[in-house]
């Protein structure tokens, strides 16, 4: 379980084909080496991937051939910078929303636009979860936890400070970027509560 607050910006080091799955290294940078033992889980770009070994900061990383194909990591190169999160522990404070690392889709980034300081930012939601996407609830984005501004028929708007511009991927995000997109999970399970129920 995650929190949207992504501590770090790691780079990718090397991305090894497997036959099908890969195996992905990513420098993480100053991420506490406490939370990064083997058997770990660490949020990278929102993807909850488990730490199979480390030599210094590189982190290891395998990869299934279903997590390559549904979310961005599949594009990934090596020189790529990705937004790194370690698992919530029971003492860290929950500054974001609860975020599983289990994306739903890619979406794009639809729109930007400056807003004052911050930046206006429109993503493409596929239409299968648009339902769970509420005007001032939450959605996470490449790991982000972000507050919904405006829904419309297909994209989720929000705004992003300049603090997270400059801690995350986000300030590199152009019309077009794929971004992985994990819509928020009491919305999913009341979903599925309701349903039972009728």
């Amino acid at each position: 379980m995650f929190t949207g607050i992504v501590t770090t910006v790691g780079r990718v080091d090397s991305i090894i084909d497997l036959g099908g799955d890969a195996r992905i290294e990513v420098d993480v940078g100053d991420c506490a080496p406490s939370r990064l033992a083997d058997g770990a889980s660490i949020a990278i770009n929102g993807v909850c991937l488990t730490v199979t070994s480390r030599r210094g900061t590189v982190t290891a990383f395998d990869v299934s051939r279903e997590t390559l194909g549904r979310t961005t990591l599949g594009r990934l190169a090596a020189g790529a910078r990705v937004n790194v999160e370690p698992a919530l522990s029971l003492q860290d404070s929950l500054g974001g929303h609860l975020v599983a690392g289990h994306v739903d889709a890619v979406g794009t980034v639809a729109a930007l636009a400056a807003d004052a300081r911050s930046v206006r930012m429109e993503f493409s939601v596929p239409p299968g979860l648009m339902r769970y996407v509420a005007e001032k609830g939450s959605i996470c984005v490449d790991g982000v936890s972000l507050t919904v501004n405006v829904v419309t028929a297909g994209t989720a708007a929000v705004n992003v400070v300049p603090h997270t511009l400059d801690r995350t991927i986000m300030g590199s995000y152009r019309p077009g970027t794929p971004v992985n997109l994990e819509v928020d999970l009491v919305a999913r399970y009341l979903e599925r509560l309701v349903g039972q129920r009728s």
